[in-house]
This record gives structure tokens, C-alpha cells and sequence, in this order.
């Protein structure tokens, strides 16, 4: 049996309503807001790590008027360590427009939330879908795993192709616009606990009778290498480490204050410049550093 629309929510419905993590932005009380910074904060960054600041910033900032109004060293600090911090600038950015053209919520339609700053395909997407019941595809990582195994009976999902990708989860997705935002969700989450890509549990896979890759074997993917993430010894690490001293400080500093936390001077200020041209360091008229604003 092939993997499809009516099979696919069938199964996944029910699955994923016994399965489900309990996670605070899929309540039904989490609006638009809370979604899409959900969303924003959990990209490549694990769940674990974004709930609790997530609570912390829907607390301090429960409307987008709010985040607006806050300062850009405000905003910074408050990612903590989340990573790619520019995400949080972007997030600053879009708020104020919301705050100003939608009327302080959040869109619930795809081409209007692509038209805030620093909102993509799958961000939109999944806000439309996630926090307004939508019928849109969302594809990330792991929606597009379960569909290389479970539809194409591939490995693992060869490079990204937005129009195919895209496709392939809207033949899956039901009619029912309600429905049809759930099984985005439940293939999501059936990619990030179930489908992985090291090590699949395929006894505990809702779709293992109609899954295409098991149906051949489970045969390994043969596609072009995927790269391999580091984080040790990066310019990310480097920068972070630059932008911790900064968060913990609300005084400009010399640049002696951040020499000290790497040693490879090159690198060093290389990071340093590449932070001065994102807008996540600004350099007094002394020759001190600090954060947006705060000099």
C-alpha cells in the first residue's frame, strides 16, 4: 500500500494525538505570537533548550508592541544563548511591523507573513498552519526525511528542492484545512522522534506498513555527502564568546576585554568585524564595544 493523503492522516491523526509532546506553543491558548516566536527560536535549536526562554519572553513580552518597544541590547540579552542571535534582531524587526500594520497580531496568511522582515517559506508556513489552522505544506528537515523513506523508499532526503519538496507534503495533506495542519505537525514530530536520521525506530512508526523504504530493505542513502556541523574552534563559537561579554556588561568595553577570549588573533577579529557588520556589536566613538544601543 503507497503512502497517501487518506492514509497519511488517518494513521498520523492518530498517532500523533497519543503521542505528541506537550509543548507549550501547540496549546490552544498560544496565539500567533507565541507560535511564530516559537518558530523563530527553534531553528537549529533543540526543544529543550528553547522552553524556557520562550516562557521567559512571552512573559516579559506577550504582544509584539511589546518586544517592539524593547531595545535592541534588551532583545540580545534576553537570547541568552540560543545561538545565531541575528534570529533575534529579525524577530525585533518583524514585531514592529506587526505592531504597526496588523494591528499587534500576528498574520494568519502565508504571502502576508512572507512580507515581514525576516520571515521565510517555512516560517510563514508554519505560523499559517501551526496557530491558525492553514492548509499549507510545512517542510523542514525531518518532515523531508519521513518523506524521502516513507513515499520515495530513499535513505534519507537528497538536497532541497522547494517546488518538489514542497509537492510531495501537499499530496499528503488532507482537504480538511484543521486536519490538514495537524498531519503537518504529526510529520514533523514523527521526523524528529521516530524517522531520525542515525537511528529510526521503525517498530514504533505509525506508517511502518506503508512505508516505502522498509518495503525495499531500508536500503542506506546514496545521495551527495551532507556536511557536518561543527561548533568547536568556529567562527560561531568565537562569536558568541565575543557577544557573552557584551550581555554581561551594560557599559561599552575595551577592546583588551574581548582580546582575552580567543586566542587566535585573526580569527578574533574577523568575528569581531563580521558582529559590527550584522548590527549585534557597535563600537563607540573611543573605540569601546558594546551592544546595539547601549553606548
Amino acid at each position: 500500500m503507497v503512502l497517501t493523503a487518506d492514509t497519511a492522516a488517518e494513521t498520523l491523526l492518530d498517532w500523533y494525538s497519543e503521542t505528541a509532546r506537550d509543548l507549550p506553543w501547540r496549546r490552544p491558548d498560544c496565539d500567533g505570537w507565541g507560535v511564530l516566536i516559537s518558530e523563530i527560536m527553534l531553528q537549529q535549536t533543540p526543544v529543550a533548550r528553547v522552553e524556557p526562554i520562550w516562557h521567559e519572553w512571552l512573559e516579559r513580552w506577550p504582544k509584539p508592541s511589546a518586544l517592539a518597544g524593547a531595545t535592541q541590547a534588551e532583545v540580545l540579552r534576553a537570547w541568552g544563548k540560543l545561538g545565531y542571535p541575528r534570529r533575534a534582531l529579525r524577530l525585533h524587526t518583524a514585531a514592529d511591523v506587526i505592531a504597526r500594520e496588523h494591528g499587534d497580531v500576528v498574520p494568519g496568511d502565508v504571502d502576508t507573513l512572507l512580507a515581514l522582515p525576516g520571515i521565510g517559506a517555512y516560517t510563514a508556513r508554519a505560523v499559517a498552519a501551526f496557530a491558525y489552522g492553514k492548509r499549507t505544506p510545512v517542510v523542514d528537515t525531518n518532515v523531508r526525511r519521513v518523506v524521502a523513506r516513507a513515499v520515495h523508499g530513499a535513505g534519507d532526503a537528497g538536497p532541497a528542492s522547494n517546488t518538489k519538496d514542497m509537492a510531495d507534503v501537499e499530496a499528503l495533506l488532507p482537504a480538511d484545512q484543521r486536519r490538514a495542519a495537524t498531519v503537518s505537525a504529526a510529520l514533523m514530530e514523527l521526523g524528529a522522534l521516530v524517522c531520525t536520521a542515525r537511528s529510526p525506530q521503525c517498530a514504533d512508526c505509525p506508517v511502518f506498513d506503508d512505508c516505502a523504504w522498509v518495503r525495499a530493505g531500508k536500503p542506506a542513502y546514496d545521495g551527495p555527502a551532507k556536511p557536518v556541523q561543527k561548533f568547536a574552534g568556529t567562527d560561531r563559537q568565537v562569536r558568541g564568546l565575543l557577544l557573552d561579554v557584551l550581555r554581561g556588561t551594560e557599559e561599552p568595553v575595551p577592546k583588551t576585554r574581548l582580546d582575552v577570549v580567543w586566542d587566535r588573533a585573526g580569527q578574533r577579529d574577523r568575528c569581531l568585524d563580521s558582529l559590527l557588520t550584522d548590527g549585534l556589536v557597535e563600537q563607540t566613538a573611543d573605540g569601546r564595544f558594546a551592544l546595539p544601543g547601549e553606548h
